[in-house]
C-alpha cells in the first residue's frame, strides 16, 4: 500500500528548523516535498556547524530527508512565475518566513489562490498576524523566555534555563502538520484551500497547559521545581550511589510499593507522607529521606529492585545511551539514510508514527542545493529544455552545481 500522503505535493519555503521539520514529517508520511531555496546559499541551515561532510551540514541533513530541492530567485519576475507555475500543480505551500515577507515576495495566500484556488498556505512565524510585535525577529530562545517556559525550568532559587531542545520550533512544526492535515480534510468537503498560521509564541503559550490553568484559577505565580512536579510527589530524580534515576510513586499503590522496596514500614505509616496532599506539603522532608535511602545502592541496583516491584522508574540517559536504548532500536528510531549527493550513509532519528494501513516510512536522501531544479521544471511544469536553459542562464533558477568541498566530521 502507498504511503498515506503519496498524492499530496508540498512546496516548502523552510529555513533552519520549524518549517523544515514540518516538511520532513510530511515527507516521512509520503508527501512529495519540494524545497524551494534561494540560489545563493539555499536554506541557511546548510551552513550550520559544528559537523559537515563534503560541505554539507549534518544539521541540515537531519531535517531535510525525503525532499527535492528547487532553487528559485523569487525576487526576479521570471523566478516568481516559475514558482506560480509550481503552485498550480501543488496542494500545500509551507513557510516559516518572518511575518510580512511572503506578502513582500508576492507569495502570500491571497496571491497564490488566484493561481490555484485549492492551495493551502501554512505559515509558521514568530508572534502572529494579530500581535503588535508581528514584525519582530523571533527564535526559539525568545519564545521559551517570553512564553514563560524558562521561568518553570531549572532548580528552585536558581537562574531560569532554556530547555535542551528547541521546543517551540519542533512543536510548531508538529502543529503545522496537524493544521495542514485538517485543511486537506476540509478541502475534500469545500473544494477550497485556506490559510493557516502557527505563531511560535502561541505554541509556547499552549504548552503551558495545566500550569497556565493553575495560575488563572489561583493567581499564584509558579517557579521551577527542578526535576519534580508541583502536583505529584514523589515524581522526580533521586541521587543514587553512582548517579541519578527517576521515580514516580505518587499514586497510593506505587507509594506503598516504594516504601516496601525501601524496607521502611515506618515511612508508609508516617502521617506526613500518608497521602499525596501530605507528601506535597512535606516534600522537602521527604526528599531528604529519599536522598538518604537511595544513596545506599547504585542506579542499576535500584532500577532492578524497583522494576521487579512494578514501580515506574527509568535511568537518566545521555544521548549515547538514549540512542542505543533497546526500545529505541526495537522501534527503529535510529535509521540509516543514504545521502546520494555526497556518497555518505549517515544515521538520524526516525519517525515515531506507525500506521497499519500504510507503507512504512521511507527515508530518502536530503537534497543538494538545486539538485532537482531541472527535473521538476521539466516534469511538473512541462518546461522545454530551451526554457529551462534560458532560466538557468539568466539566474532565475539554479541547478545542481555538484557537492561542495569541505571538511568531514
Amino acid at each position: 500500500m502507498k504511503p498515506s500522503l503519496s498524492d499530496i505535493r508540498v512546496l516548502e519555503l523552510g529555513q533552519v528548523l520549524a518549517g523544515p521539520y514540518a516538511g520532513m514529517i510530511l515527507g516521512d508520511l509520503g508527501a512529495d516535498v519540494i524545497k524551494i531555496e534561494p540560489p545563493l546559499g539555499g536554506d541557511s541551515a546548510r551552513g550550520t556547524p559544528p559537523h559537515f561532510y563534503e560541505g554539507e551540514s549534518v544539521y541540515f541533513m537531519a531535517l531535510n530527508r525525503n525532499k527535492k530541492s528547487v532553487s528559485i530567485d523569487l525576487a526576479s519576475a521570471e523566478g516568481l512565475q516559475v514558482f506560480y507555475d509550481l503552485v498550480k500543480t501543488s496542494d500545500v505551500v509551507l513557510d516559516n518566513l518572518r511575518y510580512g515577507v511572503a506578502e513582500k515576495l508576492k507569495i502570500d495566500h491571497e496571491v497564490l489562490r488566484a493561481h490555484n484556488p485549492r492551495i493551502i498556505c501554512c505559515s509558521i512565524n514568530g508572534y502572529g498576524s494579530d500581535s503588535p510585535d508581528r514584525f519582530k525577529p523571533s527564535f526559539d530562545l525568545m519564545m521559551q523566555a517570553r512564553g514563560g517556559g524558562m521561568s518553570l525550568t531549572g532548580e528552585p532559587g536558581g537562574p531560569p534555563l532554556r530547555m535542551g531542545i528547541s521546543v517551540s520550533d519542533h512543536v510548531a512544526g508538529i502543529y503545522a502538520v496537524a493544521g495542514i492535515l485538517a485543511a486537506l480534510h476540509a478541502r475534500e468537503r469545500t473544494g477550497d484551500g485556506q490559510r493557516i498560521e502557527v505563531p511560535l509564541f502561541a505554541v509556547m503559550i499552549s504548552l503551558l497547559s495545566y500550569e497556565a490553568a493553575f495560575h488563572l484559577y489561583s493567581g499564584e505565580i509558579p517557579g521551577p521545581v527542578g526535576s519534580g512536579h508541583r502536583s505529584l510527589m514523589p515524581y522526580n530524580a533521586v541521587t543514587t550511589r553512582d548517579g541519578h534515576i527517576v521515580i514516580d510513586a505518587h499514586l497510593p499503590k506505587f507509594w506503598s510499593l516504594l516504601c516496601k522496596a525501601l524496607d521502611d514500614a515506618d515511612l508508609e505509616k508516617d502521617p506526613r507522607f500518608h497521602t499525596l496532599d501530605a507528601r506535597n506539603c512535606n516534600r522537602r522532608e521527604l526528599m531528604d529521606i529519599l536522598k538518604e535511602r537511595f544513596s545506599s545502592r547504585t542506579s542499576s541496583e535500584w532500577l532492578e529492585i524497583l522494576s521487579e516491584r512494578g514501580i515506574p522508574c527509568a535511568p537518566i540517559n545521555d544521548l549515547q545511551a538514549a540512542l542505543n536504548d533497546p526500545t529505541t532500536l526495537a522501534l527503529n528510531m535510529v535509521v540509516d539514510i543514504d545521502h546520494t549527493g555526497v556518497g555518505l550513509r549517515f544515521r538520524a532519528t526516525g519517525n515515531p508514527v506507525r500506521m497499519s494501513g500504510a507503507e512504512n516510512t521511507r527515508y530518502g536522501s536530503p537534497p543538494l542545493l538545486g539538485e532537482h531544479t531541472e527535473e521538476v521544471l521539466r516534469g511538473l511544469s512541462g518546461y522545454s529544455d530551451e526554457k529551462v536553459a534560458g532560466l538557468l542562464r539568466r539566474g532565475a533558477v539554479r541547478g545542481q552545481s555538484g557537492p561542495r568541498t569541505g571538511e568531514g566530521t
